[in-house]
């Protein structure tokens, strides 16, 4: 098969390194890519953007591509699916309707109520003054969320009623988030294990990836700003048989009936970004798509033709789908650059990279200029590396990310703890 994965992140890096090892996969383009696809042998960067949707379709069509795979969110919102469906082409994605589940917090939360999926109790607002009041009758700890999509930074967990107000103000009034935050949810601050459960879907059948944890706050001990992502594992110990069975017949299942009963089958990618609570496991957030950066230490662990399976999912035969996890563990550990999810610098020169041999680097916001290959992005690369355990696989993630410098390099030091512990 002729492959194209869409997206220019550590997600699709890994997407595309792992479609590229499949014995089903002739050749993998990524579009648009970074300098980290750019340097695989096996891949091939197309410089066309993830919402430049005609292009993307003459691309496909000039190119005879079998199967296109979607990595991030903000195409599969803008209807990539629905439009090459309507070309006959094979796409691995969410309608659009679909999409909404992580497009808008608001559908999102409704859908969940309707059909009794268990999350936190919330309210919307586009309205300064009632979201005010709400959070001073029900208090801090509270959750403020941009109702559209952010890039995973439109979550604010406030701890006092004064940090929920000034979320709440530089959403609706500052314009913080743009059109993502005119309107906002308000939700309960739900305390337990955050754990990500990521499935494939082709809109009858489940088939579920294995369990990860991935961990959202910046700094060491889950404190600091939220961010996509900074560093995830897998397997997640707290993701026992009984956890998984019940996300899958309590959750994903509902997802899935809910769907085909409106007239929108989900196919693609499914996450649900959980937290175990002392009540049971209940539903933060739903993404459409593989989670970042969840995605790397999964697609270490994967085993199988992976490219085979994502055909399966887009054309309906997921039940037909054979794939397994290795035994090993797998950490991955995010390198941003200092001040992210806030401004930060682009252009520094990173040094190092040729000297990891125990990790596999996969780049997100990355560039080359020259031969050189410089920072582009927040979250700049994700080192991921396999061990019998996780406290092999956390040693050589981390030996090999001190191997690599930047002048803004940041990193957490505690990725896998929560799991070892």
């Amino acid at each position: 098969m002729r492959i194209l994965v869409i997206g220019s992140g550590g997600r699709e890096h890994a997407l595309a390194w792992r479609l590229a090892t499949s014995e089903s996969s002739e050749q993998v383009f990524v579009a648009p890519g970074n300098a980290g696809t750019a340097m695989e042998l096996t891949l091939e960067n197309i410089a066309i953007a993830v919402d430049d949707i005609a292009a993307l379709i003459a691309f496909v069509k000039q190119k005879k591509v079998d199967l296109t795979v979607v990595g991030p969110e903000v195409p599969l919102a803008a209807g990539i699916v629905d439009q090459f469906q309507a070309q006959d082409l094979i796409i691995l994605g969410p309608s659009q309707a679909c999409a909404q589940l992580e497009a808008s917090k608001a559908f999102s939360k409704a859908f969940m109520q309707q059909h009794d999926i268990p999350t936190a109790f919330y309210e919307a607002f586009t309205e300064i003054e009632p979201a005010i009041a709400y959070i001073k009758q029900h208090g801090a700890p509270i959750v403020v969320k941009a109702d559209g999509l952010a890039a995973g930074k439109g979550v604010i967990v406030a701890q006092t009623q004064a940090e929920a107000i000034q979320a709440v103000e530089c959403m609706l009034a500052d314009n913080k988030f743009g059109e993502a935050g005119a309107r906002v949810v308000i939700e309960e601050f739900l305390a337990g294990v955050e754990i990500s459960y990521i499935a494939m879907c082709d809109g009858t059948t489940i088939l579920p990836m294995a369990s990860s944890q991935d961990h959202k706050a910046r700094d060491d001990g889950d404190k600091g700003p939220n961010t996509g992502g900074m560093g995830a594992y897998s397997p997640a110990p707290m993701a026992t048989p009984q956890v998984e069975d019940f996300v899958l017949t309590h959750v994903m299942q509902p997802v899935l009936e809910g769907m085909q009963a409106q007239g929108t089958p989900y196919s693609g990618f499914l996450y649900a970004g959980m937290m175990l609570t002392e009540h049971g496991p209940k539903v933060l957030e739903f993404n459409c798509r593989f989670g970042d950066p969840e995605t790397q230490p999964i697609m270490m662990r994967l085993q199988g033709d992976f490219a085979k399976t994502c055909w399966l999912a887009a054309t309906g035969n997921l039940n037909q789908a054979d794939i397994s996890w290795a035994a090993q563990s797998a950490v991955g550990v995010v390198m941003a650059s200092r001040n992210y999810p806030e401004s930060y610098p682009k252009g520094e020169t990173i040094h190092g990279l040729d000297n990891v041999t125990q990790a596999k680097v996969f780049h997100a916001g990355t560039a080359l200029d020259n031969e050189a290959i410089v920072t582009n992005g927040g979250r700049v690369i994700c080192v991921t590396a396999l061990g019998d355990d996780l406290v092999q696989a956390q040693t050589a993630a981390y030996t090999s990310v001190k191997k690599i410098n930047w002048p803004s390099a940041f990193y957490r030091s505690d990725i896998g703890a929560k799991g070892i512990k």
